[in-house]
């Protein structure tokens, strides 16, 4: 059975059992349960990867029926600036092409397929355009956006708010937009004050100062280097702190240490797991 057809068949009794997918190491019931309106958000990072390929249609789709907060989804831009739903610089980690993003037009990149293999059986899905993910849940999702320099360039900010605006999405704050190039987050906030934003920081490097002074309202850290102090000193400066995790071998042990900190948002590639051990 592949892993979308695991994650469609158990969907319609998250509400009766948070552990019907994946390996579960928190027991039901360890934790008081959370309000949602207090709980802090789960965010699927790239989709429901741990079911289906990542950052495409049904990845996505999986993750909307379990009930999370925000879909992530990582921008990518063309060669003939289309924006498509893309982690890595190139294609040659989840497709059947190689090669880098900028270097092909859209018709191209739909030429290849997003490739993953479970139970020996090859599952594949086109990579989609962020105009196709919008298309598909338009204003039934909330959805948190990762901008970068395109060749070192501001690129996509005004392409994404266009779309954005089109599909009425700021209108209804709908939309939170991060990104580790602070240039590109205040060129967005130029195109469109009121627009959530997010300052990340890579691993290693973030700085306590800079993150309490700049005029984001979300901080986005790895989870490795969050601290109890940090998360408070932001706290006492009205921001919110988001973890994203890079080691899936630990990223199950330290939603849970962080966890005890507080912190206001998980990037997960576990949402079960994640919703169960914040008892939501």
């Amino acid at each position: 059975m592949t892993k979308y057809w695991i994650g469609c068949l158990l969907i319609p009794f998250l509400t009766l059992s948070l552990t019907s997918c994946g390996d579960m190491s928190v027991s039901e019931g360890s934790q008081p349960r959370i309000e949602k309106e207090h709980a802090p958000r789960v965010i699927a990072h790239r989709g429901a990867n741990e079911w289906y390929n990542e950052s495409t249609i049904t990845a996505y789709q999986i993750a909307a029926e379990t009930g999370v907060d925000s879909l992530e989804i990582d921008l990518r831009m063309t060669k003939d600036g289309e924006l498509i739903a893309m982690h890595d610089e190139t294609i040659d980690r989840t497709t059947n092409g190689k090669g880098k993003v900028s270097d092909y037009t859209l018709k191209e990149i739909k030429s290849f397929r997003t490739l993953e293999l479970d139970n020996s059986k090859v599952i594949t899905e086109e990579i989609p355009t962020l105009r196709e993910i919008m298309e598909t849940f338009r204003d039934t999702q909330s959805y948190y956006i990762e901008t970068r320099l395109v060749n070192g360039e501001l690129a996509m900010e005004e392409k994404l708010i266009r779309l954005l605006e089109e599909y009425q999405l700021l209108n209804e704050n709908l939309v939170t937009i991060q990104s580790f190039s602070e240039e590109s987050l205040l060129k967005i906030k130029a195109l469109a004050p009121y627009t959530e934003l997010a300052l990340l920081f890579r691993k290693g490097s973030f700085s306590l100062e800079k993150a309490r002074e700049v005029d984001f309202p979300v901080i986005g850290i790895e989870s490795t280097d969050v601290t109890q102090k940090i998360v408070n000193e932001l706290h006492k400066k009205g921001k919110e702190v988001h973890v994203y995790f890079i080691d899936k071998q630990t990223q199950k042990e330290e939603q849970q240490r962080v966890m005890e900190y507080q912190v206001d948002g998980y990037f997960t590639d576990y949402i079960h797991f994640t919703k169960e051990i914040l008892a939501i």
